[in-house]
């Protein structure tokens, strides 16, 4: 949860960041930075907490990722001064797609999920070559709901914003000028062209922060959600474990 007093705020998530490098004996970190507000509120602390701070765009698909996400992610980029690349994943999700399907069906939903897995294996290529952690960039409210991947933009080796909701990462984005086009878009993955967070949800971020932070009464369909996906936030069940 966000403290009263930012500047605070901000210095104990840099600390966090530089004790999490210092316990890997890691260099620096990589992340994913998509233009997104999650990403690059990460961005920004991940600079501020170590000067090698890596970002990496990888459209895929979607043509809002070549256009908006793409300009915003090098426009953040730019802001903060984080050193940063493209790498495209058309290609690469077309022909493994190609190469499932031709043995077995790949339903649309499964399909859809390739490109967050794609990125995540991306990320730990260039980490683990440079020495560096992932630094992950899924926030409170989307942990809640389950909104994420899992093996895809759910992984990640450390997390400065796994406790912020999106009203929160907003207002820390704010506090640190954060380019106001990121701030003012509609939150969304960029899984597929047009497509928003809420939407695709049919829950409104601001309803579910308002119970993660005020005790207002949770949306039943975020329950529902909530209660369908916590086998993403735990280790693989082992055999011995309990159900």
């Amino acid at each position: 949860m966000l403290k009263e007093n930012l500047e605070q705020d901000v210095q104990e998530r840099v600390a966090f960041l530089r004790q999490a490098l210092a316990n890997a004996g890691a260099k620096g970190f990589v992340y994913g930075n998509s233009g997104g507000k999650d990403c690059t509120l990460v961005g920004i602390l991940c600079k501020m907490a170590c000067e090698n701070t890596f970002g990496v765009c990888m459209p895929c698909s979607s043509s809002q990722n070549y256009g908006r996400d793409l300009r915003d992610g090098m426009m953040a980029a730019k802001a903060f001064d984080i050193e940063t690349v493209t790498v495209d994943l058309t290609a690469t999700k077309e022909q493994l797609l190609s190469a499932v399907n031709a043995a077995h069906p790949v339903a649309e939903n499964a399909a859809v999920n390739i490109a967050p897995r794609l990125r995540m294996t991306t990320l730990y290529a260039i980490a683990q070559t440079r020495g560096a952690l992932v630094a992950g960039t899924g926030n409170r409210s989307e942990r809640y709901l389950g909104y994420f991947t899992k093996w895809g933009d759910g992984a990640c080796d450390v997390n400065p914003i796994a406790d912020l909701t999106v009203r929160e990462v907003y207002k820390l984005l704010r506090y640190l000028h954060a380019p106001e086009p990121i701030i003012n878009k509609q939150p969304s993955a960029g899984l597929f062209e047009g497509q928003t967070d809420e939407t695709e949800m049919g829950v409104r971020y601001d309803d579910v922060d308002a119970a993660l932070l005020s005790g207002a009464p949770m949306p039943e369909k975020a329950q529902r959600m909530h209660a369908a996906s916590g086998h993403k936030l735990r280790m693989p069940l082992t055999y011995g474990e309990e159900n």
